[in-house]
């Protein structure tokens, strides 16, 4: 069968200390994909830029020209089971909704990532976020939707500013995990050196 579509597939959120980790995929026609060839390194774009770039795919994806999903997994299956099941449980949801068929798509992974076997044609590759296109497109659909959803989840948990550090353990946010405790939303498994000094 014929390849149809180039697929990226990226994570954000696997290292920090609270809320869910998400998946984005950005499904483009093999006609189409030259388009798209001037993005790179979508982890130095501004949030700004990283915004704009979300605006056009939501445009572009309303158009019919391409396709993206995202899917998130809470902190509560990273704790049960672990961060990489917790990823590749969002990259088959996020697979799911951009509705292609699996012989039809070339995957191109960031990292360590792999997609369910049916995709028979997928490469990973090292910091393919900072070399790919593609691979940046589902960065930063995963980046933005992730950080709406931590920005959302700081208005019910003001105490924590998530919406500062998105969830991440900087300085800030381990002063106030040890200032208040975790949240519900914290991932008690990713917490152990933090709650005991």
């Amino acid at each position: 069968m014929k390849v149809r579509y180039i697929v990226g597939v990226d994570e954000a959120g696997r290292g920090p200390l609270a809320g869910p980790v998400s998946v984005g995929v950005v499904a483009i026609p093999v006609k189409l994909s030259k388009n798209y060839k001037n993005i790179k390194n979508s982890k130095l774009l501004s949030k700004k830029r990283r915004e704009e770039w979300f605006s056009v795919l939501k445009k572009e994806r309303k158009e019919g020209k391409l396709n993206w999903g995202v899917s998130t997994v809470s902190h509560l299956i990273v704790d049960r089971d672990g961060i990489s099941r917790a990823v590749r449980v969002a990259i088959r949801r996020s697979l799911k909704k951009i509705d292609v068929e699996p012989k039809e798509c070339r995957i191109l992974l960031d990292g360590g990532l792999k997609a369910p076997k049916e995709f028979a044609f997928q490469e990973t590759f090292i910091r393919g976020d900072e070399r790919i296109s593609i691979i940046a497109l589902a960065s930063i659909v995963a980046k933005v939707y992730r950080d709406k959803k931590m920005t959302r989840l700081a208005k019910v948990y003001p105490e924590f500013k998530f919406d500062i550090h998105k969830g991440y353990g900087t300085k800030l946010h381990r002063r106030l995990i040890r200032k208040y405790g975790p949240s519900p939303i914290h991932r008690i498994s990713f917490l152990t050196r933090i709650l005991t000094k």
